[in-house]
């Protein structure tokens, strides 16, 4: 409770009217998303609440429409607490509008990959049985290629019965929606290969305060106006974002997909001061337009590593405005590093959040300060919060004597050469500290004698930079099994949809060319 009222107290909101109003809204209503709108009623209803491609909608105009929404699909589509929802949604406010209105009507909220494949699409649908699937019509041919035979909206549409049709229908209210509480909010990872793992979130109002709380003093947001959701909503620190400026009474900016050139078009126009991106968003927008990001009081960068050279470039052009996130789907955000922690260390993650814990481990036991091992994380707001479990994160780093964290990579990363163990992260930032590497990626070929070896490929900012002047400058740097045996100069390195490094497509290439 005492942290529920300093966040309150941060938000201006501990007068005795609108407390009154917000447990009468609790009582009447539930706790729902759609509970934002009681804390942003203060701010002024008519502010600028989001903006996208298609439309600017004020706070009035929102709230008006997913209660208008959460009739529709109560009525119409049978939606209550416990059905399962399904968005296979870009970035829009009909998205947005949608997960309001069925976080009113206390169904579970499925988040579905917007890249994912037909493969992946026709398992899932199989294994789920969803009672409703939202989607924007690029995605209606996954569909109808599928065995999906339940109901289904399209987000907009001129002709169809669309989210955009029923959130402007005005109706004649046949009575009041039962007060409902959010059911489950569901992601799916593990990007557009193999089978997604689905990670179940229980969303609470005490749970999510620690996370809130960080994410509000550590980045600063109330100072702040503007957002830009630069990250696919989908993601779990992109919601976050989006749903802590609505919380603020802010404006947030969301866009269908990332494109350079509009990005900076609309930080510049908006003024934007806070951003969620991956890190090859900000180095593509610093590339194409570095003036146009002036605006940029706080970088929220997640979701992949953040390059140490990335780090210097943004601090030269923009000042201290980078902050590194990490978290996981299954375990939420845990770490922050602020300017000040990537000015202590251009590589580390920061220090973990108030009311989280983590730990390094290695072989079962928790190691010591410097020493390499699994971090696993226990907090109020995962996904086995309840269970009071430890999750093992698959990512692999250590802690300094500092509190810091570092990572180097992920288990499944591991490269075993002739008996030692090598994470690819550990070589590849040393790699990108060399003033002519742009970006670096290390992988594991197979080799008769040593079990594997390293090869590197490696992006350069201009062709000066040789082999052997590359690995005598690494053996000052790295052990000798660190070392790679070969190193492949190339034009650009493979990048995911979100942004991160592609390893799999480099393996692929390599056995290509054997």
């Amino acid at each position: 409770m005492v942290k529920l009222l300093k966040v309150l107290s941060q938000l201006h909101f501990l007068s005795p009217s609108n407390l009154g109003r917000l447990f009468v809204a609790i009582r009447q209503n539930g706790i729902n998303l759609m509970l934002l709108f009681t804390l942003t009623e203060r701010a002024g209803s008519r502010n600028t609440a989001l903006v996208d491609s298609r439309e600017t909608v004020t706070y009035q105009e929102l709230k008006s429409r997913c209660e208008h929404l959460a009739h529709h699909l109560a009525d119409q589509y049978g939606v209550k607490k416990g059905q399962k929802v399904a968005f296979l949604c870009k970035n829009h406010a009909s998205f947005v509008q949608g997960m309001f209105a069925a976080s009113r009507l206390g169904a579970d909220i499925y988040m579905l990959h917007s890249s994912m494949s037909q493969l992946q699409f026709n398992r899932l649908v199989e294994e789920q049985p969803f009672d409703l699937l939202i989607y924007d019509d690029e995605f209606e041919n996954l569909i109808e290629n599928s065995s999906y035979e339940r109901s289904t909206l399209v987000s907009y549409h001129e002709e169809k019965v669309s989210i955009n049709s029923l959130s402007d229908s005005k109706r004649h209210k046949k009575g009041k929606l039962p007060a409902a509480s959010s059911g489950k909010l569901v992601l799916l990872t593990g990007g557009t290969t193999g089978k997604p793992k689905q990670v179940t979130h229980r969303p609470s109002l005490f749970h999510f305060l620690a996370p809130f709380t960080a994410l509000l003093n550590q980045l600063q947001l109330p100072s702040f106006n503007t957002a830009y959701i630069a990250t696919p909503i989908y993601h779990g620190y992109g919601i976050a974002i989006l749903l802590s400026f609505l919380a603020l009474g802010k404006q947030v900016v969301i866009q269908e997909s990332f494109d350079v050139q509009r990005a900076c078009d609309l930080i510049r126009r908006h003024k934007v001061e806070v951003v969620t991106v991956v890190p090859l968003m900000i180095h593509k927008m610093l590339r194409h337009n570095p003036t146009s990001l002036h605006s940029l009081a706080c970088i929220a960068s997640g979701g992949a590593k953040l390059h140490p050279v990335l780090v210097r470039e943004v601090h030269n052009e923009l000042g201290s405005v980078l902050y590194n996130l990490y978290g996981t789907s299954e375990a939420g955000l845990n770490l922050i590093a602020t300017p000040e922690d990537l000015h202590y260390d251009a590589n580390t993650l920061g220090r973990r959040i108030p009311g989280g814990d983590l730990k390094v481990v290695k072989d079962g036991a928790e190691v010591e300060p410097g020493a390499i091992g699994e971090f696993c994380i226990r907090n109020k707001w995962s996904m086995q919060s309840r269970k009071n479990r430890w999750i093992q994160t698959g990512d692999v780093g250590y802690r300094d004597e500092n509190g810091y964290y570092f990572l180097c990579g992920r288990t499944d990363d591991l490269i075993i050469s002739a008996g030692n163990n090598i994470y690819p992260g550990e070589v590849e930032t040393v790699l990108r500290d060399h003033p002519n590497v742009e970006d670096a990626a290390v992988i594991g070929i197979e080799d008769i004698y040593a079990g594997h070896i390293l090869k590197a490929y490696v992006q350069v900012y201009d062709e000066v930079l040789t082999e052997e002047t590359l690995v005598s400058w690494l053996r000052e740097r790295v052990t000798t099994y660190q070392i790679p045996r070969e190193i492949v100069f190339v034009k650009e390195l493979p990048y995911t949809a979100v942004g991160k490094l592609d390893r799999k497509r480099l393996e692929m290439i390599n056995h290509s060319c054997r």
